[in-house]
């Protein structure tokens, strides 16, 4: 069987460093080598918890071309829109109907959410979030995918997608593939601004699709110590270094480390980290500006590949109707 890998890219806010680091540069690698890859818009999942319309619009464009700066080739790689495969909802449906409810009251989100409210554990909780595990096994059965990217705050979603399967198999007919992980044993926690874990809602991000000179005014606001130049410093210690290790080779790594030994001082580090990130962005910025000045070019991509997924999505809706009945009556 050939390898398929299916990745959802989530479409809220403007992509960081972080969610480069993370998630874009590895998909994309990912993307290039394997037989066939899908990579998709969750825009359906995006409206679980932000119901701005026009936020969630401007997102989605943002990332799709965020994506395909970064390298996604739509040639290799099946880039649609997932509010552009109605089918996915149609499965979303038929798979709730043979999910049990303690499955879902057992997922980490929920029971996060639900763990915050104190006399009604009911506050606050929509349908929607409750069981998004479903539109997600929904999502990556209906293209028989064999391999989903996940890290392990994620590795629950995929037990249930296996689960979830495996109930409909065993009471209609084995339509579905079991999804295998595909796990970074070395996931990458990128600090930002203040040392914690790059997020929005720290308000600590790099951006990764703004002007060299927004970049470089971000370094520069790089929380480091008060040791002063000239003073041996602790590479081990230190956002700057570790945001540095995600972009040199080796030799510049062991480079820069003699550097903070030596003594060198907070702004020529920063501007050392900055040369490097910059370096990388340079070619990525470029294609984002051609792209964002050519209007049609993201929805033909989208277009092209919601046609190829819901060829796929049609395909295989019409077998689930067959085994469970739903078919024209003869």
């Amino acid at each position: 069987m050939k390898k398929r890998i299916l990745t959802g890219i989530t479409t809220t806010g403007t992509p960081h460093i972080g969610n480069y680091i993370g998630a874009i540069r590895p998909a994309v690698e990912l993307s290039s080598n394997s037989d066939e890859s899908f990579f998709f818009l969750a825009d359906y999942h995006s409206i679980i918890k932000n119901q701005d319309s026009l936020s969630i619009k401007e997102s989605v464009k943002d990332i799709a071309l965020a994506w395909l700066s970064c390298g996604l080739d739509p040639k290799k790689t099946c880039f649609y829109r997932q509010s552009d495969v109605p089918e996915i909802m149609e499965l979303t449906w038929i798979l709730n109907c043979v999910t049990a409810k303690g499955l879902m009251n057992r997922a980490h989100a929920y029971k996060a959410a639900t763990a915050l409210n104190d006399n009604d554990p009911d506050k606050g909780i929509t349908m929607g979030l409750f069981s998004y595990p479903v539109l997600m096994a929904a999502d990556i059965l209906m293209f028989d995918s064999t391999h989903v990217p996940v890290g392990s705050d994620q590795m629950q979603h995929l037990e249930m997608t296996r689960d979830i399967a495996a109930r409909f198999n065993h009471l209609y007919k084995p339509l579905f593939t079991l999804p295998e992980p595909i796990i970074d044993n070395d996931e990458k926690v990128v600090p930002g601004l203040d040392g914690r874990k790059m997020s929005k809602s720290y308000n600590n991000v790099i951006p990764l699709l703004g002007s060299d000179k927004k970049l470089k005014k971000s370094i520069m606001k790089i929380v480091t110590n008060s040791l002063e130049p000239g003073e041996p410093k602790n590479p081990n210690d230190c956002t700057l270094f570790e945001l540095y290790k995600y972009f040199a080779n080796a030799d510049e790594i062991n480079e820069f480390k003699n550097a903070y030994e030596e003594g060198i001082s907070w702004g020529d580090a920063k501007d050392i980290l900055f040369n490097i990130i910059n370096a990388e962005l340079l070619p990525i910025r470029s294609k984002y500006e051609d792209l964002i000045n050519d209007q049609d070019y993201l929805n033909d991509v989208l277009g092209d590949g919601a046609k190829k997924a819901r060829t796929l999505a049609q395909e295989k809706i019409e077998k689930v109707k067959e085994v469970i009945g739903l078919t024209k009556i003869s």
